[in-house]
């Protein structure tokens, strides 16, 4: 049995005229033509007796290829056994067919480039598809007039590949034109391109959290400066740590916008808001105690094996309304923080959508540049635009002193343009001449995390709807780099150590917990680089950049007003890649697009119940921060403060309620696998006799030999 050569998986058909070795007359070959008055019935009989499989599933009836042909088979002889690759999503054929001399022909097909033929002699059918399953057939039919000419002909070919692209490694076929692999070594020089490219292409999701935090926290620029420069430790370490011992996938580990909600509602408490010394770090040390909490509940569900078990419940109907209302949650935020200076901001809107769609088809040099680095290019641009405005005096008031804006309420005529002056100024921060060159962050660096339980409480509810974010990343994703999904258990342990690399960002103080950034998968895409060593090294980078002080307090400088405008952007394209997630169920059947929209709708409307009850919040803080100090006043009443708090704020965040109602909903109303595109997993077995499988997610050897009593773990 052969996995690794070019060519095509065999499947045997009679064909043509010909007459067999024997004598006897073969079943003739005739390509399906459609008719105008068919019924259902007959359609559904061809497609029984051809074994035809639909690449599309939905109830509009239409497959993903416009035009198609097959190939039926009449007259005697064994009907050939069909079965349902469950992992693939295609057929998997093990045919026999009697010869008229005695003999036979068998024929195995398992949708990998696998195949085992006995006998030759027959006319060969290819069959196989692209990396997620859902390959496009594209069948050749035989040529009945030149077939009379020519004679008989031994074998007949037939590609299924799209394009006419053959695969190089067995026929399993991943995204046309990836670059590189996920076991790939592109050599030094290509290795610190794409590792700088990858992280580059994730830079808005990776540094612009604290820019929306620290301020809110009472934090000086010199505090978001050190914060970034946390974050970019954290994530090269959870990252590297992520690539060995966790799912092993090209996933790059962050601070998530899935965390970025519940930190803006404790840092919102009523409790909070009177603090005036040490409020930043007394903040960041209650987050870190409910950051700590919440990833060792993680690492419990992971380590456990109850991952592999709440996976059967997680779907794409429960994962795709989820991450999209990640997104959504922050509307009251984006324009109306960054609608303070629409003279740069809407101009970065703007860029940003022209270079990802209208001008992401152009190549220079043979890279697609404006694609891949969207959001770095245009902040540059803008960022340039913004100090040339800066310089000019487009922010200069007669009477206001642009370096202390906070001094300028004390005069009438230059309150109104103090938050202008702080948000839109380019020259505003000091982070760059008060950051040191060379610092390294180290734990407790803002000291010793506090633990509440009804903080913890949030956070642990809040690391579930991380988890079924990083499930829908790894299925997506291992998909993408040509490769089977995992196993549940190599899930479990991506999750789990999801939940130790949280414990690490508590340790550190970065704000948020760790988990698997959702925009992967966009980066996959565009970059078409899937390379488990250019994740490292790109790592190695981001590590050795948060030593340099200087790289943070850059990136602190970018004022709030132009990281707001990115972050409408961000945040769109999260709620995108969350619905993106609908393509492999039915999402043309009623019951799905109605549970989505309910989850959706249910999501954003009871949150919004909760949180007009904050008379007081809406004359002391921001109009955008307003959703976000519900937890103090909501209308759930107890007698327990501890719990008001706890639900209050659960039930203003929209994530936690549409995850609520999608999952309620999807795992009681009736509907088959199909139809809800129930994610199937590996097997362990599928590893066990696979040596490519075992390459891509078992653990090191060493590491695996320590840890092969966890056998829930995949290890």
């Amino acid at each position: 049995m052969e996995t690794g050569s070019n060519r095509n998986v065999g499947m045997s058909v009679r064909g043509g005229t010909e007459k067999s070795r024997g004598g006897g007359v073969a079943g003739k070959v005739e390509p399906f033509v459609p008719r105008s008055e068919h019924s259902p019935r007959e359609l559904r009989s061809w497609a029984k007796r051809t074994g035809f499989v639909s690449d599309y599933s939905g109830e509009a009836g239409t497959s993903g290829s416009e035009k198609f042909e097959a190939f039926g088979r009449k007259g005697g002889g064994a009907s050939p056994k069909r079965e349902i690759d469950p992992v693939v999503g295609r057929t998997r054929q093990n045919e026999i067919i009697p010869e008229a001399n005695g003999g036979a022909t068998r024929v195995e097909n398992d949708g990998r480039g696998k195949k085992e033929n006995e006998h030759v002699g027959v006319k060969k059918v290819g069959f196989n598809g692209n990396g997620n399953g859902n390959g496009v057939s594209s069948v050749a039919p035989v040529n009945e007039e030149k077939e009379r000419e020519e004679g008989p002909a031994d074998d007949v070919k037939v590609n299924v590949f799209p394009e006419e692209v053959e695969p190089a490694n067995g026929g399993w076929q991943g995204p046309l034109g990836l670059k590189c692999g996920l076991k790939e070594n592109p050599g030094f020089v290509p290795l610190i391109y794409y590792g700088l490219q990858h992280y580059l292409s994730l830079a808005g999701s990776l540094v612009l959290i604290p820019l929306v935090m620290v301020p809110v926290m009472g934090g000086t620029d010199k505090d978001t400066a050190t914060v970034i420069s946390t974050i970019l430790f954290l994530s090269g370490i959870t990252t590297i740590l992520h690539s060995y011992f966790g799912t092993r996938l090209p996933l790059v580990q962050g601070s998530s916008f899935v965390y970025l909600a519940p930190a803006l509602v404790i840092i919102n408490a009523q409790e909070y808001r009177n603090l005036t010394e040490h409020k930043f770090r007394h903040i960041m040390r209650e987050l870190q105690g409910a950051i700590i909490v919440s990833s060792i509940f993680q690492m419990i569900l992971g380590f456990s094996g109850l991952m592999s078990i709440l996976l059967r419940l997680i779907n794409p109907i429960v994962v795709a309304p989820t991450v999209a209302a990640v997104g959504l949650a922050f509307f009251s935020y984006g324009f109306p923080q960054a609608g303070t200076c629409p003279e740069i901001t809407i101009p970065q809107i703007a860029l940003v959508l022209i270079f990802t769609l209208y001008l992401r088809g152009i190549s220079i040099f043979g890279r697609h540049l404006f694609r891949i680095y969207a959001v770095p290019l245009s902040l540059t641009i803008i960022w340039i635009y913004a100090s040339f405005l800066t310089a000019g005096g487009a922010y200069n008031y007669k009477g206001c002193d642009p370096n202390i804006p906070s001094s300028n309420i004390l005069l009438d005529a230059c309150r109104k343009h103090a938050y202008t002056m702080k948000h839109c100024r380019t020259d505003v921060s000091n982070a760059l001449s008060t950051a040191a060159w060379v610092r390294i962050p180290f734990p407790l660096q803002w000291g010793i995390p506090i633990f509440h339980f009804r903080t913890s409480i949030i956070m642990v509810i809040v690391s579930l709807v991380a988890s079924v974010d990083s499930v829908g990343t790894y299925r997506t994703s291992s998909l993408q780099v040509n490769s089977r999904p995992p196993t549940p258990g190599v899930v479990s342990r991506g999750i789990a150590l999801e939940g130790f690399c949280s414990i690490l960002a508590g340790l550190w103080g970065s704000g948020t917990g760790a988990t698997t950034l959702t925009e992967n998968t966009h980066t996959i895409d565009i970059t078409k680089v899937a390379s488990r060593r250019v994740v490292v090294v790109g790592a190695a980078f981001l590590i050795l950049f948060s030593f340099i002080g200087k790289v943070g307090a850059l990136l602190a400088s970018i004022p709030q007003a132009l990281a707001a405008a990115v972050l409408c952007f961000m945040w769109a394209h999260t709620a995108a890649l969350g619905l993106s997630n609908l393509q492999y169920s039915q999402s043309a059947s009623f019951r799905n697009i109605t549970i989505v929209g309910v989850s959706l709708f249910l999501g954003m409307s009871i949150p919004a119940y909760f949180q007009q009850y904050q008379a007081e919040s809406s004359l002391i803080l921001p109009s955008y921060l307003v959703p976000y100090a519900a937890a103090s006043s909501g209308p759930f009443h107890s007698g327990i403060k501890q719990l008001d708090f706890a639900i209050n704020a659960l039930m203003s965040l929209n994530m936690v309620v549409t995850l609520l109602v999608a999952f309620l909903l999807d795992n009681t109303v009736p509907g088959n696998q199909q139809e809800r595109g129930v994610y199937v997993w590996s097997r362990a077995e599928d590893i066990a006799t696979d040596p490519s499988l075992q390459s891509e997610y078992s653990l090191p050897k060493k590491v695996g030999r320590c840890c092969c009593w966890f056998k829930c773990l995949g290890a």
